[in-house]
């Protein structure tokens, strides 16, 4: 142990769309809260954060603002993620006028140079001493346990909140990429449009959220699933419950899955030939909350013929990658994030 070891703190930060995990070094996963913040904004105060400000989502009066920060992966309120930025790290520092922090932040790999330098100065300005960069596919093939510094490939499909980000990983390195705007809040979306258009109901993102949770899949199952759902009907404007169905949930679900599939199928021929054998061997890992729907991996592996695994507790995997590298920063200073762009789907 170094002189001023005593004095580090070493975190690694999932700053997702959806939730934001921390992860401290030498305890593990310490934070795991949704990205979320209510505010007064008469005040300017902040109300709640995290778990907290979700139960307040679609509740509030008109004088208090629910916000998330992040759109797609990217920062669109600097100010609210500096806010929960900083709430988080004052929980994880023990001392704040002795201890410097190195925070290791996940980060979508489409992210422009402008976008990636706000991650680092919100990271820097909420209370970190150093902030390094790394790519959401390179963390979650460490959470997964995959190897990550041999000239072999391992394909990550990594479907969080904002942003599904597919790509192959070799020597440490991004080969190949693709990041979609396609993941567990646009399948909310979809939801609630379609329970609008086919029982002229009106309801929310969080109702969304739990319909898909609770009966979405991406294939039909053994056994039919259905749920009760309230809203607000759209032609007379009073209260009413629909019975939602797991069928309508995968008409719903199913053009954006099939976007979803044909990206991985478009990333796979961009791959070399030998790493392209490589996926073929060792199979498709798919990891983040949105991997949890019903299914998934079956579609994938049916429409691409290529084995596909969901990995063990896919929603921690990216911070779990990033604390691997917290636990020895110097060893991994070789992946993290720098100038030099990966080739980029479109």
């Amino acid at each position: 142990m170094g002189l001023f070891d005593g004095f580090k703190t070493d975190v690694g930060i999932d700053l997702g769309t959806a939730n934001t995990l921390v992860y401290l070094k030498g305890a593990g996963i310490i934070i795991n809260e949704p990205t979320i913040i209510a505010v007064n904004n008469k005040t300017g105060q902040v109300v709640a954060i995290g778990h907290e400000a979700k139960q307040m989502e679609g509740r509030t009066p008109a004088h208090i603002d629910v916000v998330r920060p992040l759109v797609s992966g990217v920062i669109s309120d600097f100010v609210m993620t500096q806010e929960i930025l900083r709430h988080y790290l004052k929980r994880v520092k023990k001392d704040s006028f002795l201890s410097y922090v190195r925070a290791v932040i996940a980060i979508p790999t489409n992210l422009t140079e402008v976008e990636r330098k706000s991650v680092e100065d919100a990271v820097i300005s909420s209370g970190a001493s150093h902030a390094y960069l790394l790519e959401e596919p390179v963390a979650a093939v460490l959470g997964a346990g995959l190897p990550i510094h041999e000239p072999t490939a391992s394909m990550i499909v990594d479907i969080g909140g904002g942003t599904c980000e597919i790509a192959v990983i070799s020597l440490g390195g991004v080969v190949v990429s693709r990041s979609l705007k396609i993941a567990g809040d646009r399948l909310n979306e979809e939801i609630v449009r379609f329970v609008r258009d086919n029982f002229k109901l009106a309801i929310g993102i969080p109702s969304a959220e739990r319909i898909k949770i609770e009966v979405g899949s991406a294939l039909p199952g053994s056994e039919a699933r259905d749920i009760t759902v309230g809203g607000r009907d759209v032609s007379s404007g009073l209260p009413r419950e629909v019975s939602v169905k797991d069928v309508h949930v995968r008409a719903a679900l199913a053009p954006l899955l099939k976007q979803m599939v044909d990206a991985i199928k478009d990333t796979i021929e961009k791959t070399p030939p030998e790493l392209a054998s490589d996926i073929l061997q060792r199979g498709i890992h798919l990891s983040g909350g949105g991997s949890l729907l019903r299914g998934l991996p079956e579609l994938i592996e049916r429409e691409l013929s290529v084995k596909t695994i969901l990995v063990d507790d896919p929603l921690t995997c990216v911070v779990r990658g990033a604390g691997i590298a917290v636990e020895d920063i110097e060893r991994y200073q070789t992946i993290f994030a720098t100038v030099l762009k990966p080739i980029e789907l479109e």
